[in-house]
C-alpha cells in the first residue's frame, strides 16, 4: 500500500503523479534532490532510518542485483524490507520485483537493459506486472536528456542524473538530440545557467551542471506533453535520435495489451499524423478494431457509398462532404476512407479519432498506409451487408485500395466507380447522383436512431445498441435534439415529466461521439444483455467521485473515459472512469471513476 504517490493523470503508459513529500513532486522527475540512500547490505548491516519528516524518499536498506543474476541467488540474498511510515523506496531487480509495500522501486539491473530495445521492454513489463499500479518506478544511472522521454512513454516515473554528471566530467556534453564532445563544440547550444559561461573557460564541471538542466528541461517538456496528451507525438520524433530508443518504441507498439489497457479511451489532444508509426497508435487500431468487430450497419436497404475524407473535422461539416450529400440525399450509407484511421461510417464521424486527427497530406500514399486502409475496409465489408459499393474517390491512394480489395475473392460485392476527376467537379457529383437513381431515401428518425445504436455498439460491444435501444424496426426510443447533440428517451410518454417524451437515457457527446447515460439509462444498460462496464463499490453513497480505496471489484475490460455503472449495498450511480478496471482495483490511492447521477439504495 502506497500512501505518498499518486497518479493524476495518465497518457498511455506514461503517468503524471504526485510524490507526497514536505513539498510535493510532480513526476516524471528528477530524483537527486530528494532522494536519501540508506545504504548498501553488501558492505555490512544498516540500521532503517527513522524517517522523522517527509522531505526525502529514502531508499531501505538493500541488496542490488545486476542484470543476469541468477534466480537462486537473488532468493538467498533477498532483503526483508521494513514496514515504515514515511516516503519510502525499495531496490528491486526487473526480474524478481514484489509488492514489499514502499512508494517507489528502484530497479537495480537497469544499466543491464536500457539501451537495448527488447531487453529494455521485457524489462519494463515484468515489473510492472508485478508491482502495483500505483507506485513509481524508478530507474537510476541510465537517463540521458536524449532518452528520458522514451523512459516516460514506457512508464518510468523517476530517474536520478547520475550518468549524465559523470558524462559531464567526461566532456560530453549532452542535448534532447545528440552526445557531443565537448571538445568538437565552437560555440554551446545551450542557455542554462551553465552555459553562460564563455566558451573557452567552461569546463567539464561546467558541462556535468548543463547535462543535469538538460534533464530537467526535458522533463519538463514530457510533463507538458503528458498533460496536453500528446507524449506520443513528441517520441515519434524523439525516437529517432538513437538506433535503441527507436527500436524500443517499435517493441512497446508490439505489447498492444499493455499500453492499449493504459491508453484513455478519448482526449482533447489531436492525434497528429506525421510518420509510418502513427499506424501503430492504440488510438487508431483500437478505432479499426471496433469498427471491424463491434459496428454493424443498419441501412440495410442502401448501397454503400465510399467517400474520401476532408481536412475539415467531422467529416460533415465540410465543404465537399457538403457536396456529396446533396448528390447522395441519404440514398446511400456514406462511409469516409482515410489514412490513419481506415474507414468512418457516418454514425461515428465524430467519435474519438475520427474528428480529433490531423494528416500530413501530400497526395501520395505509402505502401503501409494503402494497406492498412484496405485491409480495414477488407474486414469492414466482410462483416457488413451492402447490395453493391459505389466508390466516389480519387484515382490517388482511394481508387487503388478499392481495386484491391475489390479484387478479394473474400468481398464478393460489384464495385462502381463514379468519379471523373475531382470528387466534388460538377460531372463526378453528376455521376454519384445517377448511381443512386431509384435508391430509397432513410428518413431523419432512421439516421438519428442508427446513431446512438452505433455509438452503443462501439463503446460498449457488438450488439450493445439493439440490446439496449432495440433493432431497426423495433426501436422503444425517441431522439430528440438536433445532432450531433441527440437526446434518447425511453419511448414511454408517461415515465417523463410534462411536455417530454418520456424518461431521458443518454445524451450524445458531440465532443468525443460517446454517449452519457442517466441513471434511467444505466438501469436499462445493466438490466440489458449489452455487456455492462461495471464497478462494485464498499457501502457507500459516492458523490462527486469514487475513489480507489473504495473499490471492491470492477470489469477488467474498463479503460480511462469509459462510461461505467457504480454499484454498492447503499447505491447505485452511473459515471465516467478515471481508471482501467485492473488498475481501480490495483490501486490504493486516486480517483477511480467520476461520478455523474447517483440513487441511494
Amino acid at each position: 500500500m502506497t500512501d505518498h504517490f499518486e497518479v493524476h493523470e495518465r497518457d498511455g503508459a506514461a503517468r503524471l503523479g504526485e510524490l507526497r513529500l514536505a513539498e510535493p513532486v510532480t513526476t516524471p522527475a528528477l530524483a537527486d534532490p530528494f532522494l536519501e540512500d540508506a545504504g548498501s547490505l553488501w558492505a555490512g548491516d544498516r540500521e532503517v532510518p527513522d524517517g522523522d519528516d517527509d522531505d526525502a524518499l529514502t531508499v531501505l536498506p538493500h541488496r542490488s542485483f545486476p542484470a543476469g543474476t541468477r534466480a537462486e541467488v537473488r532468493e538467498s540474498f533477498a532483503v526483508d524490507h521494513p514496514d515504515v511510515d514515511y516516503p519510502s523506496a525499495a531496490v528491486v531487480d526487473s526480474a524478481g520485483a514484489r509488492d514489499v509495500g514502499a512508494d517507489a522501486y528502484l530497479l537495480s539491473d537497469a544499466s543491464g537493459f536500457v539501451g537495448h530495445g527488447e531487453a529494455f521492454r521485457d524489462a519494463i513489463l515484468a515489473a510492472k506486472e508485478s508491482l502495483p499500479a500505483d507506485t513509481a518506478l524508478f530507474l537510476s544511472g541510465v537517463a540521458t536528456p536524449l532518452n528520458v522521454a522514451v523512459l516516460a512513454y514506457a512508464g518510468v516515473d523517476l530517474v536520478d542524473a547520475t550518468l549524465a554528471r559523470t558524462k559531464g566530467t567526461q566532456g560530453k556534453y549532452l542535448t534532447a538530440d545528440a552526445e557531443h564532445f565537448l571538445e568538437d563544440l565552437d560555440e554551446l547550444p545551450c542557455a542554462c545557467p551553465a552555459c553562460a559561461t564563455p566558451r573557452d573557460e567552461f569546463t567539464r564541471a561546467d558541462c556535468a551542471d548543463h547535462n543535469v538542466n538538460a534533464i530537467r528541461a526535458e522533463l519538463r517538456r514530457v510533463r507538458e506533453r503528458i498533460r496536453a496528451g500528446r507524449l506520443r507525438d513528441y517520441v515519434e520524433g524523439q525516437a529517432r535520435h538513437e538506433q535503441w530508443l527507436t527500436a524500443a518504441f517499435r517493441e512497446f507498439d508490439d505489447q498492444w495489451g499493455y499500453l492499449e489497457e493504459r491508453t484513455p479511451l478519448m482526449r482533447d489532444a489531436e492525434v497528429t499524423a506525421a510518420s509510418a508509426e502513427t499506424l501503430d497508435r492504440v488510438e487508431i487500431r483500437r478505432f479499426a478494431d471496433r469498427v471491424t468487430r463491434r459496428y454493424r450497419n443498419r441501412f440495410t436497404d442502401q448501397p454503400l457509398v465510399l467517400v474520401p475524407c476532408s481536412a475539415t473535422k467531422p467529416y460533415s461539416d465540410s465543404q465537399s462532404h457538403g457536396q456529396f450529400h446533396d448528390a447522395i440525399q441519404w440514398r446511400g450509407h456514406t462511409v469516409s476512407m482515410t489514412s490513419p484511421i481506415g474507414v468512418v461510417p457516418q454514425e461515428l464521424e465524430t467519435t474519438y479519432p475520427a474528428q480529433h486527427y490531423d494528416a500530413v497530406v501530400t497526395g501520395d500514399w505509402s505502401e503501409d498506409e494503402v494497406g492498412f486502409v484496405a485491409e480495414v475496409l477488407r474486414r469492414y465489408l466482410k462483416r457488413n451487408d451492402y447490395s453493391r459499393v459505389i466508390a466516389h474517390v480519387p484515382e490517388d491512394g482511394y481508387r487503388e485500395i478499392c481495386e484491391r480489395v475489390e479484387d478479394d475473392p473474400a468481398v464478393d460485392l460489384p464495385f462502381e466507380y463514379t468519379c471523373v476527376g475531382h470528387p466534388t467537379s460538377d460531372e463526378s457529383l453528376g455521376e454519384l447522383n445517377a448511381a443512386l437513381q431509384g435508391e430509397p431515401a432513410y428518413s431523419k428518425r432512421e439516421r438519428e436512431h442508427n446513431t446512438v445504436r452505433a455509438l452503443a455498439d462501439y463503446l460498449l460491444g457488438d450488439g450493445a445498441g439493439d440490446d439496449l435501444f432495440g433493432g431497426p424496426g423495433e426501436a422503444d426510443i425517441r431522439t430528440t435534439g438536433r445532432y450531433p447533440k441527440l437526446q434518447v428517451w425511453g419511448d414511454d410518454p408517461d415515465a417523463g415529466r410534462e411536455g417530454e417524451p418520456g424518461e431521458q437515457l443518454a445524451t450524445m457527446v458531440p465532443q468525443y461521439g460517446t454517449l452519457s447515460f442517466t441513471l434511467a439509462g444505466a438501469r436499462r444498460w445493466a438490466e440489458s444483455d449489452a455487456p455492462t462496464k461495471r464497478v462494485e463499490i464498499d457501502p457507500f453513497v459516492p458523490h462527486g467521485s469514487v475513489l480507489a480505496p473504495g473499490v471492491v471489484d470492477a470489469d477488467d475490460g474498463i479503460r480511462v473515459g469509459d462510461e461505467v455503472v457504480i454499484e454498492g449495498p447503499k447505491a447505485f450511480a452511473v459515471g465516467r472512469a478515471e481508471m482501467s478496471g485492473p488498475e481501480m482495483v490495483d490501486s490504493t490511492r486516486g480517483v477511480a471513476s467520476e461520478v455523474r447521477h447517483v440513487d441511494e439504495k
